[in-house]
């Protein structure tokens, strides 16, 4: 068994118990916002539980949206959290699987590399899963504290190695360079009119069973935490009252930060690690929020797509809208339009009185006619639109149709026998196989067009921004595209591929073959959301 090499950082780990999707992404981008502003280095990683390798080829449904980052890794939707709160870059060391886990220790098998020991979860598992933590510990200098989040609920046989493995590491660390932070939920039984407990007794009592001792214990909870039921969960669950952390539900999850501030979540975590911060600017901070509470007035933005039905499936793309919302001091409302139901006869109703039309990414053939209806009211109506990824393409089959009289124009990858296929696969793509990674992912360079909107909004003339598609403008119908007045407002260095499109003479009708969403940041949103934004109100 494999001991944690030595490492300067220390370490926070954050679980989760009695039911899932209780925020362990937003708790741990609270933590380590006040970290941040305490003047420490901080950085993050997601271990999940699932066999996938990564989540590139679930359904939306499942997993909801697939968060990119620049170096081309298909992560969780959390690393959005923490990208949004902190303002740094997470890379594919941020992100770990038990596919990716398993796929390792296996490779290594084949390779010979255990001269013949019998592979099993204790230690080559556990030992897989603590290299990935110190690598991304040692991955950039001077990090101060790791933030470690374990998916899933404690209790399911998937997260059993994860937690295994931190209890290992936290003992090869020392327990002065380590902090375990329990998050769960206390249910308001209306008829009985209290708040139990017990889920979170038994939770604590399962991590416990597996040599896991929580420091901190983080409740969710919609009603607040009596001070007696404060004491009476630390009294059963061995943890101090103050470490008893009152995560009652918020109208805005940028609001939770300060709430945990108030209950020095993160003086308690630093105390536990023997570590003094450096500084302490919650200026920033309390600005957002005294914005946030103070916005006035509403624009609504309609977002068109097949998976609306599960907002997480477009997580980035409605945080990136209210971030924009936030500097322009407006609160965004979303109205979620279900694309497979817009025709041309009911799009002037479906779009009533909103101030823009956005489309987002997403991949396959259903509901794909609706979203064109909705690009061809958008323009013909004078209605701000934004056409995101699969969005842009939408915006070029729409005008090729019905500006450049290409009769039928199409996507191949709706269809195999086309007279104008206007997007089609991208070269390096034909022959591909294997779904998985395989798309053009990560950051890549793009020229934008001078005096273009796309240019206006950011400023300058080369921009980075992330990718994941298969499909681009076919380049044989450029010509009769920009002479039908679509403007080819960005493109790749090699002028090969189309990155940007809009059309002139509209209030704000601009496309972008990547991911802008994914580059906005709380307290600095992306500057395509911001104009964007700003035409929505005007148009409203």
């Amino acid at each position: 068994m494999a001991r944690t090499p030595r490492l300067s950082s220390k370490f926070v780990f954050i679980t989760g118990g009695v039911v899932s999707s209780l925020g362990k992404g937003v708790t741990i981008a609270s933590l380590g916002i006040l970290l941040k502003l305490r003047g420490l280095k901080v950085n993050v990683i997601k271990l999940d539980p699932y066999l996938n390798v990564d989540p590139g080829t679930m359904s939306p449904y499942q997993h909801g949206e697939v968060y990119v980052t620049d170096d081309g890794a298909e992560t969780d939707l959390d690393l959005g959290h923490y990208e949004r709160f902190l303002d740094i870059s997470t890379s594919r060391l941020s992100n770990a699987t038990t596919g990716q886990i398993y796929d390792a220790v296996i490779r290594r098998e084949r390779a010979g590399d255990y001269l013949g020991a019998t592979v099993q979860v204790i230690p080559h598992i556990t030992d897989e899963i603590k290299r990935r933590i110190s690598e991304l510990a040692r991955a950039e200098k001077n990090t101060d504290i790791v933030l470690v989040e374990v998916g899933g609920t404690v209790g399911d046989i998937e997260s059993l190695p994860f937690l295994e493995a931190i209890r290992q590491f936290a003992l090869d660390v020392g327990r002065r360079n380590s902090v375990f932070v329990h998050l769960t939920l206390l249910p308001w039984v209306g008829k009985a009119g209290e708040l139990k407990t017990k889920p979170t007794q038994h939770s604590v009592m399962r991590l416990r069973e597996i040599g896991i001792q929580p420091d901190i214990l983080v409740c969710r909870n919609d009603q607040g935490i009596p001070k007696d039921a404060r004491a009476k969960i630390g009294l059963f669950c061995n943890v101090r009252p103050e470490d008893v952390i009152d995560a009652r539900d918020m109208d805005s999850v940028y609001e939770v930060p300060l709430e945990y501030e108030r209950q020095r979540l993160a003086d308690n975590v630093l105390d536990k690690l023997g570590l003094k911060a450096r500084s302490k600017d919650l200026e920033p901070l309390e600005r957002l929020v005294e914005t946030i509470r103070g916005l006035k007035g509403e624009v609504e933005v309609a977002v068109c797509g097949k998976y609306v039905r599960l907002a997480d499936a477009y997580k980035s793309i409605s945080e990136a809208l209210y971030h924009a919302g936030f500097e322009l001091g407006r609160k965004v409302r979303i109205r979620w339009v279900d694309s497979e139901k817009v025709t041309a006869e009911n799009a002037a109703e479906t779009f009533a009185g909103v101030g823009g039309i956005l489309i987002p990414g997403g991949f396959g053939e259903r509901g794909i006619e609706g979203k064109i209806q909705a690009a061809r009211h958008a323009r013909e109506q004078g209605i701000p639109f934004f056409g995101i990824c699969l969005g842009m393409q939408v915006l070029v089959i729409e005008y090729a149709r019905h500006v450049c009289g290409l009769k039928n124009a199409n996507s191949s990858e709706f269809s195999a026998r086309l007279r104008h296929p206007v997007v089609d696969l991208m070269q390096d793509q034909r022959g591909v196989k294997v779904k998985g990674a395989t798309m053009r992912l990560g950051a890549w360079p793009c020229v934008l067009k001078t005096g273009s909107r796309a240019h206006k909004a950011y400023r300058k003339e080369v921009i980075q921004e992330r990718h994941r598609h298969r499909y681009e403008v076919n380049n044989r119908y450029r010509d009769a595209l920009a002479a039908g007045g679509l403007i080819l407002s960005g493109l790749s260095p090699d002028e090969h591929l189309v990155e940007m499109v809009e059309v002139g003479g509209h209030p704000w009708y601009v496309g972008c073959q990547f991911h802008p969403e994914l580059k906005s940041r709380v307290m600095r949103p992306h500057p395509l959301f911001r104009d964007f934004v700003r035409a929505c109100m005007r148009q409203a």
